[in-house]
């Protein structure tokens, strides 16, 4: 396997590396964060409600729009920690995330977000944060397609600052190797338990055609079970993502099972060599990922088990903080600007 035997010419000092990097994250976001679950109980008691109902009608129309928002949530809180930076426009005085190579093509939703943000606006002015917003639509998100419940502490601000150099660097790509996947999510403060867990998200959502071209033409044979289903699933992603002549933005399901039903089945994907992506597949198949292994196999044979490290590990990550944002921070009226 090509991605294996890349990662087989590291030294072991990586190891001792990220754990030095996981000490140093977890003293970034080491204090804990002043949210709570009744933050906006006495202003606003409603925002949970109205999150809610507006969700609905957006999976609704779209279940794919699940996967949109805890995508956008994902982005947001591994870039100067949950603080609503995701969502900002460039200006002529800022340089938002959007346009990062990780986000530019694969982020969608904000427009879900303009649209709970102006009901909630109407409600209660000036008192809920979009990153509170963004952060109880990921929940909600979830939830809506079948996946566990967990209660969402809130009372962070929005940032007046982004971080295009941040959101280069933090987030993990799709041909990323297995240790550097780690490694960013021990910088905050997350554990190989968190990743392996919030990366059964991709048992909903969509990827690109250039995101899982060349594992299909390259690694996907090597790790498939090379079932009938499998190879009839192979020739359907080489129909939809030629190996030259386009089709970039051509996308498929990464859970060809059950796109979009919120359960275990990306870690039976997992476990039959079919994963769409290659940093997925890593979690099973790199000769460096026996922890990553096991815990793949246990979500594989209990839901249940997964499905309360998933909410665990949502909340855990909801938490990273920017300690600015609660200083110099903001309520934006309009999550895409700064306030005037």
């Amino acid at each position: 396997m090509a991605f294996p035997l890349q990662e087989s010419k590291l030294p072991i000092l990586p190891f001792s590396v990220l754990i030095i990097i996981s000490i140093l994250g977890r003293s970034l976001h080491a204090s804990d964060p002043p949210l709570t679950l009744d933050h906006y109980a006495p202003t606003c008691p409603s925002v949970f409600e109205i999150v809610k109902k507006e969700m609905e009608c957006e999976v609704r129309s779209d279940p794919r729009n699940a996967a949109l928002i805890v995508r956008l949530h994902f982005h947001d809180c591994f870039v100067q920690g949950c603080d609503g930076s995701v969502l900002l426009d460039d200006t002529i005085t800022l340089q938002g995330e959007k346009k990062a190579s990780a986000s530019i093509n694969s982020l969608g939703g904000f427009q879900i977000i303009d649209r709970i943000k102006n009901k909630v606006e109407s409600e209660c002015p000036g008192i809920v944060s979009c990153a509170d917003i963004l952060t109880i639509a990921a929940r909600d998100a979830v939830l809506l397609v079948g996946g566990p419940y967990w209660d969402v502490p809130v009372g962070r601000k929005d940032s007046k600052t982004a971080s295009l150099e941040l959101a280069e660097s933090n987030i993990p790509t799709a041909d990323e190797s297995l240790l550097s996947i780690i490694n960013k999510f021990l910088y905050q403060g997350l554990s190989v338990t968190d990743l392996v867990a919030l990366s059964g998200a991709h048992t909903i959502g969509t990827a690109r055609c250039a995101s899982f071209r060349a594992r299909i033409y390259r690694d996907f044979g090597t790790t498939s079970d090379r079932s009938p289903v499998s190879e009839t699933h192979l020739n359907s992603l080489k129909s939809t993502c030629p190996a030259t002549g386009g089709g970039d933005n051509n996308i498929s399901a990464m859970d060809y099972v059950t796109p979009n039903v919120f359960d275990n089945s990306f870690y039976h994907l997992l476990l039959k060599g079919d994963g769409l992506l290659n940093s997925d597949q890593e979690l099973y198949s790199s000769m460096l990922g026996l922890e990553t292994k096991n815990l793949v196999v246990k979500y594989a044979h209990d839901q249940v088990a997964f499905f309360q490290q998933f909410s665990y590990s949502m909340v855990k990550m909801g938490n990273i903080t920017n300690p600015d944002s609660f200083v110099n921070g903001e309520i934006r009226t309009d999550c895409r600007f700064v306030n005037a």
